[in-house]
């Protein structure tokens, strides 16, 4: 807004403004008193002149019995004017008119809006400064002739309106939208460069994952067993394995059967090593004995510890399958399939020449009373390795139709009521169980039986195929040089007499082996079977007081170098 000039007012202490008329747009023109005793006798004159007329306005109420002619300007006229008042509706302000109804005066003078002219003729223009408002241009004559210095403004003379912009939300939009498009663009680099680091990241971690496989597996160059030209022995020793041993209890005819289920966690191998019962194992007490005596007499500690010694391995479980829980786990994955080798018959038959319960056949689907009748045949004059194998294919078809998931495994397990041993729990058989079904469903499971020699031992070149490859350990059975085993035979009739041959012989450094009962018999027998055992034979007789007569050459039982009969002959202590 503009601030308006009153007469009177004044600026930077000097003199006050006095209106002096309005421009061709009707706006007020100021200008500033050069003397106001000046001004005042002009004032005087001026009003003496109205005075005198007769008519017009009294502003200070002189009075007078005359109105003077009305001179709004205060220019005023020396000579009085008539009585007659202008006629307005000719009214022309800047006397540009010469008709006489306007732009003259009464007495037809031109009209002077600035009060230039005086009542006796032109008047010298007195020396003003005429104010100008702000954001008012002034006359273009009055700019012209300012002499003076231009007046100064104050801050509260000025006010500052905010005009509206109507495109200032179109403004505001655009920069929105090109910032939100900037960073989108920088959204996408830093993700384009997150992706890049994860997969320099996996890339990095995947080749070093390969490069420790093939180093843990002992096939990097340069890496390998130089003696062996294919490092298979340094990746054997390295390989890691889980071996759970499995013992089947024949509960109707007795006797057992035993297996190593390894699971070859390196090259995802699974693999069931059958071991004949014959193999030799050194006994608690230090003596030797077979694999099916250990189970029996010292149970599944003394015989994980004594197979852990001869094989070099690291069983980490005993799982102990009678033939009831045999015949429940068939059935509950569902009967198995089986290329069996011959007619087994049925148990429960009536008579005999009745139809076989299993034929021989390949791809014989079998029950879970068919393949315990299966698993346990052993025929007349068979090898107790042929019955092992028949226990080895049921195994595998076991894992071929059991669940490959851990925890259905072992649901499955839990169902077979069976009590598992420590340190083996419910949840480590079904999950490792799970591990070789996967196997064997994907062709990576087979069976392998442990050779073992008629003496029950293992050889380097016999048991390399199944001892340092699958089972990754070394052969280690009791040593013939340390001791001379000699395995006893009570045919005495008196049952004591065993144990008192036992305590003779381990006193004399003979590792003993108790080879059961037999009828009685007059005389005692020492055998032995190799030429170079005739001396080890002659030194037992005389440690148990048998004359030399009793030793002769023949067969001897299985893992002993010497075989002895006792007869009704034998005194202990003489």
């Amino acid at each position: 807004m503009n601030d308006r000039y009153d007469a009177g007012y004044g600026a930077d202490g000097g003199a006050p403004y006095e209106l002096v008329g309005y421009d061709e747009y009707g706006r007020p023109v100021y200008r500033q008193a050069a003397d106001q005793q000046n001004q005042q006798n002009q004032q005087n004159q001026q009003y003496d002149g109205y005075q005198q007329q007769g008519y017009g306005y009294d502003p200070y109420g002189t009075g007078g019995h005359q109105q003077p002619s009305y001179d709004p300007y205060g220019t005023g006229t020396g000579a009085p004017q008539q009585s007659q008042a202008p006629s307005y509706d000719s009214y022309d302000p800047y006397g540009t008119r010469q008709d006489g109804q306007g732009g003259q005066g009464v007495h037809g003078a031109p009209y002077d809006p600035y009060g230039q002219t005086a009542h006796t003729g032109q008047q010298p223009r007195v020396t003003e400064q005429t104010a100008h408002i702000p954001q008012q241009p002034g006359p273009a004559d009055d700019e012209q002739a300012l002499d003076g210095p231009a007046p100064e403004y104050r801050t509260e003379q000025f006010a500052f309106v905010e005009e509206p912009d109507g495109d200032s939300e179109d403004v505001i939009d655009w920069m929105k939208f090109t910032e939100n498009r900037t960073e989108r663009r920088e959204e996408a680099k830093r993700r384009a460069r997150s992706r890049i680091v994860a997969l320099v990241v996996v890339l990095a971690l995947v080749a070093a994952g390969g490069v420790g496989y093939l180093w843990y597996a002992g096939k990097l160059p340069g890496l390998s067993d130089s003696g062996s030209g294919t490092g298979t022995t340094t990746a054997a020793g390295a390989q890691k394995r889980d071996v759970i041993v499995v013992h089947l209890h024949d509960t109707t005819n007795g006797g057992t059967a035993t297996a190593l289920l390894v699971d070859n966690t390196t090259t995802e191998q699974g693999t069931t090593v059958l071991l004949p019962n014959s193999l030799a194992l050194t006994a608690d007490d230090g003596t030797t004995t077979t694999l099916a005596k250990s189970v029996e007499d010292d149970g599944s500690e003394g015989t994980r510890t004594a197979l852990d010694t001869v094989l070099g391995t690291a069983i980490e479980g005993t799982w102990r399958l009678d033939t009831p829980f045999l015949l429940t786990l068939v059935d509950l994955v569902g009967n198995i399939e089986v290329d069996t080798d011959t007619d087994v018959p049925d148990p429960d038959a009536a008579k005999k020449g009745e139809a076989p319960l299993v034929r021989k056949g390949e791809g014989q689907t079998l029950s879970g009373k068919m393949a315990v009748a299966y698993a346990t045949h052993r025929g007349p004059g068979e090898d107790q390795n042929a019955q092992l194998e028949r226990f080895g294919q049921v195994l595998h078809g076991v894992l071929r139709k059991l669940t490959s998931d851990p925890d259905a495994a072992t649901v499955t397990i839990q169902t077979l009521g069976q009590i598992i041993e420590p340190p083996l729990t419910d949840k480590d058989l079904g999950s490792f169980l799970a591990r070789l079904s996967d196997r064997a469903k994907g062709g990576d499971h087979k069976s392998a039986l442990l050779p073992v020699q008629d003496d029950g031992t293992l050889t380097a070149q016999a048991s390399d195929s199944v001892v340092k490859d699958v089972l990754g350990g070394t052969a280690k059975s009791p040593d013939p040089d340390a001791a001379v085993s000699v395995s006893v035979r009570n045919a005495t009739g008196v049952e004591d007499r065993t144990e008192k041959a036992r305590v003779v012989l381990l006193n004399g450094g003979f590792t003993f082996r108790k080879a059961g009962t037999a009828a009685a018999e007059a005389t005692s027998k020492v055998v032995y079977a190799d030429a170079a055992d005739k001396e080890n034979a002659t030194e037992v007789a005389k440690t148990l007081g048998l004359p030399a007569g009793s030793v002769t050459k023949g067969e001897v039982s299985a893992n002993a170098r010497v075989s002895v009969v006792l007869g009704q002959d034998y005194e202990p202590g003489s």
